[in-house]
């Protein structure tokens, strides 16, 4: 590991929409024949990202899916396919991104990592990326219990790594949560592009 004398420690990467393209828009296509207003129209319908923010939190799918098929019964085979077809929720990684990642990695930063993820589902997608292997440490919100935006989630992870939040840069996508991390105390990084983050990794002295 290199000696960092620079004001940055560690550098937290969150992955959806990050370095991994989870969108159930990928399945739905599929299962509405590629018509995107029939799939938001039923993503809105079900109050789909509402619904799965329970399951990051750490509810089980089995309870999510009994809970939504009572409340839209005419929806139970699609709302129960994104269960069992979870997989293809997930297109692959975001590659310009993992390079990124590559070279933070390279410059001799630890690595880690803050995501909302269900549980089960973490477990299934860890073994199918390598670089996951590349983080010191990973919070999951469906193993913890406790799902972003939520602050506990953040002070949990700053206890687990052990550095001090001004001295970690955080990279996410969802403003929501770039606010409650600077709120915090982390210097935060509203991720839209692996170029713009390049950029500002420069630009921070990271690379």
């Amino acid at each position: 590991m290199h000696n960092h004398n620079g004001r940055f420690q560690a550098v937290v990467f969150d992955f959806g929409g990050v370095l991994i393209d989870w969108d159930p828009r990928h399945l739905y296509r599929k299962l509405f024949n590629g018509d995107d207003q029939a799939v938001e129209r039923f993503l809105q319908e079900i109050n789909f990202f509402e619904w799965n923010l329970k399951q990051d939190a750490g509810r089980s799918f089995e309870e999510a899916v009994a809970e939504a098929c009572q409340r839209y019964p005419q929806h139970c085979e699609l709302i129960r396919a994104y269960d069992e077809r979870y997989d293809e929720s997930i297109s692959g990684p975001i590659w310009p991104t993992v390079e990124v990642l590559r070279e933070v990695k390279q410059a001799g930063y630890p690595l880690y990592a803050l995501s909302n993820w269900p549980d089960g589902k973490w477990q299934r997608t860890r073994p199918r990326f390598e670089f996951f292997d590349w983080f010191d440490d990973i919070v999951i919100s469906g193993e913890v219990g406790l799902a972003k935006p939520d602050p506990e989630i953040f002070r949990l992870l700053v206890k687990r790594i052990g550095y001090a939040p001004a001295s970690c840069l955080y990279i996410d996508d969802a403003p929501h949560n770039i606010v409650v991390a600077e709120g915090l105390g982390f210097q935060a990084h509203h991720f839209e592009t692996a170029g713009k983050l390049k950029a500002v990794l420069k630009e921070l002295g990271i690379l």
